[in-house]
This record gives structure tokens, sequence and C-alpha cells, in this order.
């Protein structure tokens, strides 16, 4: 199968999205079919620099995300790529500008496109305008408009496709859980520990992402300080970078903690699974989680977690092993505590293994292409021609791209 990604976050881009991309492309060519990246151009990557099967149009900054973009331009020459290489299904991963690309590929090639809903867009929408441009009462109403005519929808969980159905979006859906690409046997690791100057004992708590406030580290780093009064030698490694940083970094110096918390900066993605094992216990206080990646690839390296509940991780965390759920402040302090003092035994590791044959990268591409498969089939049955765009497609555009982009 040729398949065609169409997405505005891709490496260098570190995001989720772009590791559920990576993961998801890479599982698929594994397993012999051919995986196309649409995406946006990056400062990172030199005009000229040949990238096999990956095709950039020019973009700009968005506005309220400054290291996310939108293309500007590119529509006919990606309806050339993608009847040169002969896509057979469209998948797009943005309700943005290459999100109607892929749109609008699909339906010149009269192939199906299908969505995956990575973002709980209500829990985001100060980014936009600061509120103005989206609120958090229209978001419903706008990605029902995007998801108009679309073949079909992937949810990474419960929750997601709870809420697109109270969005009232009735195209097929499927609940298929990202995936994560496990560190091969037998592969270099950095230690990280000597890089930091711990000891091999010390309690290491890791809190790793990107720093936005409704990640809700704040509250992390307020537990710490607590957890400090019982286990003094303990450390918080607060790997990524993002808006919230300079926040983050004020509070922990009103705190008197700057030698006890270190911010590592942006984490190269080949080294995130040295970050997990490095510490003793993975936490997040975000309560906008909607498919937990970072969870996952915790629980990959063997690591236990502290997350707040949600009807995604509820349904993941059924031991111990795996992680403790919370839903307030001293429940975090006391989880948190729990799994430094808490050894990680060989039943907690074998648990791990057996969860992760649930959650690895093949078994997330073999869901996936399950999907395809299906939407290929009805699609090619019904050969029926929509009206393109339809007036649900035309309220989404005007309202989603009035005055999208960000000056530098």
């Amino acid at each position: 199968m040729n398949i065609g990604l169409f997405t505005d976050t891709y490496f260098p881009q570190v995001s989720g999205v772009a590791t559920s991309i990576k993961t998801l492309k890479e599982a698929l060519e594994s397993q012999g079919h051919e995986v196309y990246i649409f995406t946006s151009t990056d400062p990172k990557v030199p005009k000229n620099k040949f990238e096999s099967h990956i095709y950039r149009f020019s973009s700009l900054p968005y506005l309220g995300f400054k290291d996310r973009r939108l293309a500007f331009r590119g529509l006919i020459q990606a309806v050339e790529i993608a009847k040169s290489v002969q896509l057979d299904i469209v998948h797009t991963q943005t309700e943005f500008s290459l999100g109607l690309m892929g749109k609008f590929v699909a339906r010149q090639l009269k192939i199906p496109a299908v969505h995956t809903y990575h973002t709980m867009y209500e829990d985001y929408t100060h980014y936009f305008a600061k509120g103005m441009l989206i609120g958090p009462h229209g978001v419903g109403r706008i990605m029902k408009g995007y998801m108009a005519s679309m073949a079909g929808v992937i949810a990474p969980s419960n929750l997601v496709q709870d809420t697109l159905r109270r969005y009232g979006v009735t195209v097929p859906m499927r609940v298929i859980p990202t995936g994560v690409c496990l560190p091969e046997h037998g592969t270099k690791q950095t230690n990280l520990r000597e890089k930091y100057h711990f000891s091999e004992l010390q309690p290491i708590i890791l809190s790793l992402g990107r720093l936005a406030f409704e990640k809700n580290i704040s509250v992390t780093i307020s537990v710490f300080s607590e957890v400090l009064q019982t286990i003094p030698e303990a450390r918080l490694v607060i790997a990524g970078d993002g808006p919230a940083r300079k926040s983050l970094e004020e509070q922990v110096e009103e705190l008197a903690l700057e030698d006890k918390i270190i911010f590592t900066g942006m984490v190269n993605h080949n080294d995130i699974f040295d970050y997990y094992k490095m510490s003793n216990v993975f936490v997040s206080s975000s309560d906008t989680e909607t498919q937990g990646l970072t969870f996952i690839e915790a629980m990959a390296a063997d690591r236990p977690f502290v997350a707040i509940h949600s009807p995604y991780l509820d349904n993941l965390v059924d031991n111990e092993a795996i992680g403790t759920l919370v839903s307030d402040y001293d429940e975090l302090l006391a989880g948190i505590t729990k799994y430094l003092k808490r050894p990680n035994t060989e039943e907690d590791i074998a648990y791990r293994h057996k969860k992760m044959k649930d959650v690895d990268a093949n078994t997330f591409a073999t869901r996936v292409l399950a999907f395809y498969d299906d939407i290929l089939a009805s699609y090619h049955a019904s050969d029926v021609e929509d009206e393109y765009p339809n007036d649900e497609e035309v309220g989404y555009m005007k309202r989603i791209l009035r005055n999208p982009f960000r000056r530098n």
C-alpha cells in the first residue's frame, strides 16, 4: 500500500504528535508498505536537503505556537507528487494547513482520507490569539466541520472518541492507542546519572515533555519540594523545553531548589529512553493528556509512573507495576514517595513486558492497516461523488484560517 501522511508537525520538531507519526511510518514500512510524509518546511532542515519519502512545503510560524508551522503554498505540487507515487490512501494528522491539503489531494485522486485526532483543543484555545480566534465552546463545531466527509477517524483513546461523538462527528471511528517503538537490544545507552552527577542509588524523579503551562509542571515542582522533607537526597529532572520554562525556572529559584532540580532543555529523540532509565519514577501532573505516549514510553523503559486520573489511563493502569493514578496534590505526593522507596522487582518488569505487547509499534501499525483496509473496501464499494467543499467544510476553513500566521 502507498500511504500519504499529512502533518504540520514532523521531525526535527519535537512533540508527541511527531513521535507518533514517525513511529507509525517506520512500523508501516517494516511491514512492507511505502509511506510518504507531506509536511512543512523547518528552519533546522536545509532548503535543498534530500529526505527520502519526505516532502516539505513552504511555511510560516503559526500564531501562538512559535515552534509550529503552517504551509501556505504547494497545493498543486502536492497533488502531482501524490499522483506520481500513486497514493492509495491519505492519512491526515492535523486539522490545519497540511490537513486541508491532504483532504484536497484525496478528492483530486478519488481516494479515501482518514484522520487521527491528536489534540483536545478545548484545553489549548488560549494559544490561538489568546482565545479570541477560537473559544472552548467553538471547538466542537470547528472540528466537526474539518472531519465532514472524512472516510474515517482514528481516536487514540476512548476519551477522544467520546469527545468527537459529543461534537457530532458521525463518520466511522476506531480507537487505536498510539504505539511505541522500543529500543533495540544491545543499543548503546548513555549513562545520564554520570552526566548529571547522580549516584547509582540516588532517587530520581523525571518529568519529560513540552514545557507548556497546561502540563501543570509547576505542581510537580511544588510536590517535589515536599518530597525533599522525607527524602532529601532525591532530585527532579525536567526534560524538555517550551513556553513555560522561564516561569518554571523562576518558581525553582523562589523555592531555592536550583541545586535539586535540573532543566535539561530539549532532549534528542534517540536519548529519550535513557532519561526514563535514569529515573526511578516518571511523573506527570497534566490533566490534558489524550493518548498517553509518555506513559507508554515509561512502561517500555521499565519505569512506573504517577499521573492524574483520565479515562485513557484508567484503562491502562491495572497494577502498581504500571503506575499510580491520583486525583489531588496529597495523592500525587504519596504516589511519588511510594515509588522512590519501592524496589523495581522482577515481577514488576515481567508485568510491564506483558502489557507492552498490546501497545508496541508493530501492533499499532497492524491496527491502523486493518482500519485502512476496511475504509478502502467501503470507499470503493460506495463510489459516491460528494460535493466539495460542503457547507461544514466551508465554515471550518473560514473560521480556522482567519489570520493564522505569526510574523517572525
